[in-house]
């Protein structure tokens, strides 16, 4: 980095160090895993049923074992996705700022486990306090032994660095950081070829995100049985899930997943703010349907969530409350996807700043009824398969859903010709 980063961080929040993190287990799923076999820790974290913690819920045991093994020229890699820009999202950086080494062990492993030589954390530079927490976390870890030259005694060398992202929503997306992490524009890549055959600079790469690596170390200690027994669902584990807007005590809470929406809104969020109802609710970041207020029992894990019309994404919910307008919530998201689009394809580029246009028409009172015919219209000319990657479908979910849950509030904002929340 051009400059040391400035440590800010006041003893009360001060991060996890390795002695205290190394007192209660740490790195010795680490020193477990070096002792297998770079399959047999694969196959040890596809049997747990982990599935990625970034919002796809692909099994990372499975996407490990696309990594071509064996003899090879050159270099293998493994990318830490921690460049969390998800609008109410902020688990990782959780994570990050009070035990860092919990992910660079999770990430230790993991390249092990796909023979990586080099990896990278591709860190969100907003993320100031992470960014000194894990600078000495690394420093910490190599003058242990667990980064650099044989590790640990082996054979392996392994060299990992930091590397301060200059921001974009695209870069969360796995070829868009690739590319941002080679110097070039963040756009998404034709798959395939697929990462883990050709990624970064060509060669075999894995990237994954900071909560999924988090659950390795813990995984590779105890075993896959313990790691699915603390679920509560078929999807196994524990997750982070978090509440933000007007509730009374929003926060994040690590519970088994398939913990039920109502338990975490009404009994770790402490329910509705005073003299607030809900209205209905983002399960998993913004880019995730709208569910209604009648669907609290839904279970918070990938197939659930589905079922009931939506997706588990990160998992951390935005509640809507009956003093918010669900129209300007809309057009906040919407402007905010349209300012992220990388301008690759014509749909993106094109089609999320007319949403908003419409949206902002909306809300100044100036719509007409056949703008809600044109926005309907739009969810299906941006849905999955339209586009070259995943932004406009996910930006154009929670518009679709509102447009099905609320259609009362549109169309009071056409024939009352303003907004009736202002």
């Amino acid at each position: 980095m051009a400059r040391p980063l400035t440590a800010d961080i006041t003893a009360d929040r001060a991060a996890l160090d390795i002695a205290a993190y190394e007192a209660t287990g740490g790195y010795q799923g680490l020193r477990k895993a070096v002792g297998m076999t770079p399959v047999q820790v694969q196959q040890t974290v596809t049997a747990s049923g982990l599935r990625g913690r970034g919002g796809a819920g692909f099994p990372t045991g499975m996407k490990w074992s696309f990594v071509p093994l064996g003899d090879h020229d050159g270099h293998r890699y493994l990318v830490v996705n921690a460049d969390e820009k998800e609008p109410g999202t902020m688990k990782d950086r959780w994570l990050m700022e009070g035990n860092p080494h919990q992910l660079l062990e999770g990430a230790l492993i993991a390249a092990w486990a796909v023979q990586a030589d080099i990896a990278y954390i591709f860190l969100r530079r907003e993320y100031r306090r992470c960014a000194v927490s894990l600078e000495k976390a690394i420093e910490e870890a190599r003058e242990r032994g667990y980064i650099g030259a044989h590790v640990l005694g082996s054979a392996w060398n392994l060299d990992l660095r930091m590397h301060l992202s200059a921001g974009r929503y695209m870069c969360g997306e796995e070829s868009g950081l690739l590319n941002a992490l080679e110097g070039r524009r963040a756009i998404p890549r034709n798959k395939p070829p697929f990462p883990q055959v050709s990624g970064l600079w060509g060669r075999p790469t894995v990237v994954n995100n900071v909560e999924t690596l988090c659950n390795v170390p813990h995984i590779v200690r105890e075993g896959p049985e313990w790691y699915k027994g603390l679920s509560s669902s078929p999807d196994s584990g524990t997750k982070i899930f978090g509440v933000s807007g007007k509730v009374k005590t929003p926060g994040l809470w690590e519970l088994p997943m398939g913990t039920t929406i109502r338990e975490i809104l009404m009994e770790h969020a402490g329910g509705m703010a005073d003299g607030r109802t809900l209205r209905g609710l983002i399960p998993g970041g913004a880019s995730t349907d709208f569910l209604s207020a009648a669907q609290l029992d839904v279970k918070m894990d990938f197939d659930s969530v589905a079922k009931a019309g939506s997706r588990l994404g990160t998992g951390t919910m935005v509640v809507l409350d009956d003093s918010t307008c669900v129209v300007g919530m809309v057009l906040s998201l919407e402007k905010f996807f349209a300012r992220e689009s990388c301008g690759w394809c014509t749909p993106c580029r094109e089609g999320l700043p007319w949403t908003a246009r419409i949206l902002e028409a909306l809300e100044q009172g100036k719509g007409e009824a056949k703008d809600l015919e044109i926005l309907e219209q739009q969810t299906r000319l941006l849905a999955p398969g339209r586009t070259f990657c995943a932004l406009a479908p996910g930006a154009v979910e929670p518009l679709g859903s509102a447009l099905k849950l609320f259609r009362d509030d549109f169309e009071q904002h056409v024939r009352e010709k303003r907004c009736p929340w202002k």
